[in-house]
């Protein structure tokens, strides 16, 4: 290896000395023509970054020149101009404009495929940021760098070399130079930055993008970690002095704070997408191409039909929500103040409780505050304004710096994405309540938030594929105790506190129940269960689906941190006959010239193209079947209302017939009714949307549930984006499905005596019913009944003799004519858990008995019978 080193040093010399020969002779003669008194300021003019949409509307433009600040060399803390030699050119001061040697290790770094370093010194990065494309890679640019290289050492001395350096070069997302940098990044001048901060800044002149602190912190930490290891070998500090500064620096580092943009007067239709597409941008150029300067066009995939409506309808439910908000808290702390808090001051003057007088008085220097924030402050400000007071501003701004405190905690966000699931284009993003320098939080896209019920369907699918479970599987509504793998209890409850006894499983996620789902999770397991959701998140890293997807059964109500888009991609899967779906913004960017210089449209095509059938995320199969099970919701559950069930896409097509757009979803409330949720999709587009708060703590709620506040802005959304689209369908496979007519109430085939209604459900083919109904007619018999799943009868079996369901539990009335049943009157009955005791009970059940009792009523719960309520002679999933 040493041999070989040593003969491409050699021959790299020869070449560079060759080139230099070339370079000199052209210089000499290029040097002739040069006037005496050299401009090196003129340079490719700048030009701002067009941003269309998908019909080539003019969106946006990119331009941030305003973000250069110039500083003095002078002015700069000396570390801050070591921790750049040592991270970019260490012989800066000695050599003269080049170094043979890092030319050499650069290329043998190409050459054997390893980062070696970049083989450009500080004069070379600037003359070619001044006078060549550095985007280019090819021998010709290096010598016209070089060239350049040699004219600014001629020209210019080090140190002015070094200061042009300083306050040119991009150094983040729209700063240029070291003084506008430290102030986007640290939020001061250049002229007091630590050591640590100088570390950190001179990072970003390899990529702005991917090693901002902002947004990748841990890469940042990293490149900045070896910068200082660097300047302690070169002597320019010791490690004590280092390891001080880099410690106070992340100890006191805000991870909330979000990466905005050097711009904000430009013009902007869209401003939630152009923010989105940036930073994008951003990520894909890595800091090579300045699109603030270079003059790109970016051809996105907006629909500003899509978007428009998207921002109305939106801000329509925030302004509901807002107003519904902050009515109930009103009431909240009248009630509070009428009548609990004198009881309060009474209990502690009668009773000297000076713990609770206290928490009174704080209640009440809280609304003095609130008071002083919204009432008085705003007048001081006017009055110093007005009568030229400038000592009152400070305390008017502290003013107002807490009133916007107090409004992100308090206030209701919104998000909403969509995507056009056959293409995968992001047609639209709002991304909270009004985008301003303020609020650049994309929540649509960067907040992590609990689905709730809406992340159901993502582990149903897997059950439908695991063959235990069917769209006709009768599953008990009932309380019941789950077991932790820890060996400790869980006891979920149903929206609403009620249960519905047997009820279908289509039924049950149509309604969204929560007892059924977590029987069906219990019953696929927690490994089918995460692998189906990751595959349909697009969660890859199997220690990023152990953080987000645990092992724990509120995993089965959607306890998870998930994006918007993350969620409408998952949709979008089964709207897509099972294919993956990757959702794209830009689908191409050209240079100043024309030239396409990212292809992500065709790049993700021939992607496509290579994974064959492993682009198949589920089944064509399964994602109709979902698709069947996901329509019920919009007919007869909860998203029912939000769509007028299903009215909101009827439609009129060109020869004036009406016609019915098919439309298939599911909406989410996480506990304490603190996020809301619809997520859902028709043959042409998927769109989610969130509602809820930036901090926890709060609850938008009881009234505004998902189905209640994101249900109907879904719907209108919806609606209007498919105004003038001609009837789609779903795709349903050639093969492999079978749609049977079961019993509304048995999931079995129906017979004559089937007088409760029928239903026509899909099946993967060889599932289906092949029994006929046994809860109606004359020869329905208990022993005949349907048992659909023995995980769910043992998890039963298992919360009947479970002592953590105590007192209070009251079995729902059961719409189920029995009365022909003649029911056994054994008093226990064996399973393959054990013994089941079932004690005789007074009451009517039509399980049991063929008229009321006299006697009926409502079954009695003593301290001595806490299980009474749950142990029935007969259950449909036992016997």
């Amino acid at each position: 290896m040493g041999k070989f080193f040593t003969c491409v040093v050699a021959g790299l010399t020869i070449i560079v000395v060759a080139a230099i020969g070339v370079l000199l002779g052209l210089g000499l003669a290029e040097t002739a023509n040069i006037r005496n008194q050299e401009n090196f300021a003129e340079f490719t003019p700048a030009l701002p970054t067009q941003i269309l949409d998908s019909e080539g509307n003019l969106v946006t433009e990119f331009s941030a020149d305003e973000k250069r600040e110039l500083v003095a060399l002078n002015d700069l803390p000396k570390h801050l101009i070591n921790a750049l030699l040592s991270r970019e050119d260490p012989s800066f001061y000695t050599h003269k404009g080049f170094s043979i040697r890092a030319i050499a290790r650069a290329a043998y770094g190409y050459i054997t495929g390893r980062n070696l370093g970049g083989g450009s010194t500080i004069t070379q990065q600037i003359a070619g940021t001044l006078y060549s494309d550095r985007t280019e890679y090819s021998l010709w640019r290096k010598l016209v760098e070089l060239w350049w290289a040699f004219q600014m050492e001629r020209r210019y001395t080090k140190n002015e070399i070094l200061e042009i350096y300083l306050n040119y070069i991009i150094m983040g997302p729209g700063v240029y130079g070291v003084e506008a940098a430290s102030k986007y990044f640290f939020q001061h001048s250049a002229k007091e930055i630590t050591l640590a901060e100088a570390a950190l800044l001179v990072v970003q002149l390899s990529s702005p993008g991917r090693y901002n602190p902002l947004t990748n912190p841990n890469d940042a930490m990293d490149r900045q970690r070896s910068v200082l290891e660097n300047m302690i070998e070169l002597g320019y500090t010791t490690r004590a002095e280092a390891e001080a500064s880099f410690d106070e620096y992340w100890t006191n580092y805000d991870y909330t704070r979000v990466p905005t943009a050097a711009y904000y007067d430009r013009k902007d239709a869209a401003p939630w997408f152009s923010e989105y597409v940036r930073r994008e941008l951003e990520s894909m150029m890595y800091g090579t191409m300045d699109y603030y300067r270079d003059g790109y066009t970016v051809h996105t995939t907006l629909n500003m039909k899509h978007q428009e409506a998207a921002v109305k309808f939106l801000g329509e439910g925030l302004t509901k929500a807002n107003r519904e908000f902050s009515a109930a808290q009103a009431n909240r702390l009248t009630r509070v103040e009428s009548t609990y808090t004198p009881i309060v001051n009474l209990l502690a003057l009668a009773f000297d409780l000076g713990g609770i007088s206290e928490a009174v008085n704080q209640q009440n220097e809280e609304r003095a505050l609130n008071r002083y924030a919204k009432v008085i402050n705003p007048i001081v400000d006017l009055a110093a304004l007005a009568f030229g007071i400038p000592e009152l501003q400070p305390v008017t701004q502290k003013g107002f710096e807490d009133l916007q405190e107090r409004l992100v905690g308090s206030s209701v966000e919104g998000a909403l994405i969509s995507i056009e699931q056959e293409t995968g284009y992001i047609t639209a993003i709002v991304g909270g309540s009004k985008y301003d320098a303020s609020n650049q939080l994309i929540r649509a896209t960067q907040s992590r938030v609990m689905p709730g019920s809406s992340f159901k369907p993502l582990y149903f699918s897997a059950a439908i594929d695991s063959r235990k479970f069917t769209a006709a599987t009768l599953i008990y509504d009932m309380p019941i105790v789950f077991h932790t793998e820890d060996g400790k209890t869980y006891i979920p409850s149903n929206y609403g506190g009620t249960w519905n006894g047997p009820i279908l499983l289509y039924n049950a996620l149509a309604k969204s129940l929560n007892i059924p789902a977590l029987q069906v999770l219990d019953g696929i397991g927690f490994d089918a269960a995460i692998d189906r959701a990751a595959a349909l998140l697009g969660i890859d890293d199997p220690a990023e689906q152990r953080r987000i997807l645990p092992r724990v059964y509120p995993l089965g109500l959607g306890i998870v941190s998930i994006s918007p888009l993350q969620m409408a991609r998952a949709f979008s899967i089964f709207a897509n006959q099972g294919r993956e779906v990757t959702p794209i913004a830009i689908r191409s960017v050209e240079d100043r010239n024309g030239r396409i210089v990212i292809a992500t449209e065709r790049d993700a095509r021939e992607r496509q193209q290579r994974l064959g059938e492993e682009l198949q995320v589920v089944s064509s199969q399964n994602a109709w079947i979902m698709t069947s099970l996901l329509k019920k919701a919009v007919e007869i559950g909860t998203l029912a209302a939000g769509t007028g069930y299903g009215a909101k896409f009827t439609f009129i097509d060109s020869d004036g017939k009406r016609f019915r757009l098919p439309a298939a979803g599911k909406t989410g409330t996480t506990e304490n009714w603190s996020d809301g949720w619809t997520v859902g999709y028709t043959p042409y587009y998927t769109t989610a949307v969130w509602y809820g708060f930036d901090r926890p703590g709060n609850s938008l709620g009881t009234n505004q549930s998902g189905a209640a506040l994101a249900g109907p802005v879904w719907g209108d959304y919806m609606r209007e984006i498919h105004q003038g689209l001609p009837m789609k369908d779903f795709v349903k496979p050639a093969t492999g499905i079978v749609e049977v007519s079961v019993c509304a109430v048995s999931g079995l085939l129906p017979t004559s005596a089937c007088n409760e209604g029928t239903v026509v459900l899909p099946f993967l083919e060889g599932t289906q019913p092949s029994q006929y109904c046994n809860v109606h007619g004359v020869g329905a018999t208990v022993a005949s009944r349907h048992t659909p799943s023995e995980t769910i009868r043992d998890n039963i079996i298992s919360s009947l003799n479970d002592n953590a369901l105590l007192t209070g539990l009251s079995m729902p009335s059961l719409n189920i004519d029995l009365s022909n049943i003649t029911p056994p009157r054994d008093t226990s009955t064996t399973t393959s858990a054990g013994t089941l005791s079932v004690p005789t009970l007074p009451t009517y059940n039509p399980f049991l008995d063929d008229e009321p009792d006299a006697a009926s009523g409502p079954i009695e719960t003593t301290p001595s019978n806490p299980r009474s309520v749950l142990e029935l002679p007969y259950n449909p999933l036992l016997d």
